[in-house]
């Protein structure tokens, strides 16, 4: 690999960063000085420094956990909007995040730079369960889980595949009733679980997903903030 490329993947600085740096002497492989950007290094055999500074070789893939915040957008580069990418720190590599989640619509979202996982987890063969907490306008009632559990007409050419719906909490106020409830699908569509709801007459007006196969948000982790996921929860998902 390039010694440029080493030292960027590895987090030094940016390509043309980690170049005046190796121009300028600052870099040893083995204890070489080598200003060649372009020198090969032999991986992991050699040793790298930065200044007199090990530099461990970069692992391939990143995988984060973010509490995505409402108004930002699930993409990796928007003109007019934040994107879930301006949350986590600058990378090494190409992020992006597994699925999306609406503007509007907070909780759980895997990003990475791992394209098959990415594929695996998304794929409509798979039927990886996403749970979401809604809070909805209307009385969520037994005929309403029923009609989930056999799947609803949202006006596509078949019903949903079944889901399961809890439901949390109603309550009765000067406005209407209110429902609290947990939906859990194994599909992707565009505003699925708004669309679902309102096919049985209620509208959603607080989503939050909460798990996405193995992966579940956990309850210390503030909107907008991120954490790495562990090694273990990484092989889950890949099983």
């Amino acid at each position: 690999m390039r010694l440029d490329k080493f030292l960027a993947d590895a987090g030094v600085g940016t390509r043309s960063e980690v170049k005046k740096q190796i121009q300028k002497g600052m870099v040893q492989v083995n204890e070489a000085v080598i200003k060649d950007p372009g020198y090969k290094v032999m991986v992991p055999q050699d040793q790298v420094s930065v200044r007199g500074q090990c530099v461990g070789a970069a692992e391939e893939f990143e995988y984060y956990l973010l509490h995505k915040p409402a108004g930002c957008v699930s993409a990796t580069s928007d003109n007019i909007h934040k994107t879930v990418l301006d949350y986590l720190p600058k990378s090494r590599k190409e992020l992006f995040p597994v699925g999306r989640l609406d503007k509007d619509t907070e909780g759980l979202l895997l990003i990475t730079n791992d394209g098959e996982l990415a594929h695996q987890l998304l794929s409509p063969r798979k039927h990886v369960e996403k749970t979401y907490f809604a809070r909805v306008a209307g009385k969520v009632t037994e005929n309403d889980v029923q009609a989930m559990k056999q799947g609803v007409d949202i006006g596509e050419k078949n019903l949903t595949l079944p889901a399961k719906l809890v439901i949390l909490k109603t309550e009765e106020t000067a406005d209407g009733w209110v429902s609290e409830v947990e939906l859990t699908i194994c599909e992707g569509k565009f505003h699925q679980v708004k669309r679902m709801m309102e096919a049985v007459g209620k509208k959603v007006t607080y989503l939050k997903r909460i798990s996405m196969g193995s992966l579940v948000l956990p309850e210390n982790l503030e909107r907008g903030q991120y954490r790495k996921l562990t090694q273990e929860e990484v092989e889950k998902l890949t099983r």
